[in-house]
């Protein structure tokens, strides 16, 4: 290994698919050979047998279909408003002047800590979710999108300016096609954060989804589906993760090639 050397895309496979097989091993090792009890945690036939009776008698795909909407919908909302005000913060120095105090403050608020007052707001309906997952995305997304913009070379700005560009014409010729990458990466690694958000908003409060299942299976000591759920968020992150990844490789490949 060298710094910075690249890998063959079949070794990063290869290596990636090794340690998920240690892992499991180590797990299979832990729970089969008794150094931890099945009461504490499951072994991995045990959850997969848990995960089926799950998917087939007890309609977990219905779960995860209602995690899924919440994350996106509220990691929709959450980027609809702060690309917009991020790109005003990046481009203009008296907006970020304005609004970075503010956002810098609001983004170390944990979201979990606006539930019980957006309970009280919103009850306990599908929109009292997607805001838990809007505050826990938009503070960090804004302050991301806006240090993405402020990045951008300022020779290709005063170039603009000496071509006859006017305030416009820098922000939609420079200062966006420069960022857009970079925003495209910075939404694909927020979204991740997002799926943190959902499952405490399903905690409390909530009839349906994986963060629904897990507290019923807590509440009745079943390892097997806690971490069959678990599983079940890390493989739709991973490839909603993948998916994102791959849309901005063909959207900028001298990006990400």
């Amino acid at each position: 290994m060298r710094p910075l050397e690249p890998v063959p895309s079949s070794q990063r496979v290869a290596y990636g698919l090794a340690f998920f097989a240690l892992f499991v091993g180590l797990w299979a090792l832990a729970t089969f050979g008794g150094f931890v009890s099945k009461t504490f945690l499951a072994n991995p036939l045990t959850m997969l047998q848990e995960g089926y009776e799950l998917l087939v008698k007890h309609g977990f795909l219905f779960d995860i279909g209602m995690t899924i909407w919440r994350v996106v919908g509220g990691f929709v909302l959450a980027a609809l408003l702060a690309v917009p005000v991020g790109v005003l913060m990046g481009a203009y120095k008296p907006v970020e002047a304005l609004l970075e105090p503010f956002v810098s403050f609001a983004r170390y608020l944990p979201a979990s800590a606006f539930i019980p007052l957006l309970i009280l707001w919103a009850g306990i309906g599908e929109l009292q979710k997607l805001l838990v997952i809007f505050i826990g995305s938009v503070f960090q997304l804004i302050l991301m999108v806006a240090v993405a913009v402020g990045g951008t070379r300022r020779d290709l700005v005063e170039a603009a300016y000496t071509l006859g560009a006017n305030d416009n014409g820098v922000i939609r010729r420079v200062l966006l096609p420069s960022a857009t990458p970079e925003i495209a990466e910075i939404l694909r690694l927020v979204l991740g954060w997002a799926w943190t958000y959902v499952i405490v908003a399903e905690l409390i409060g909530s009839s349906s989804g994986i963060g629904h299942m897990i507290t019923d299976s807590q509440a009745l000591l079943n390892t097997g589906q806690i971490i069959f759920g678990i599983i079940i968020i890390g493989l739709i992150g991973l490839i909603s993760d993948f998916l994102f990844k791959a849309l901005n490789g063909w959207l900028f490949p001298w990006k990400f090639a």
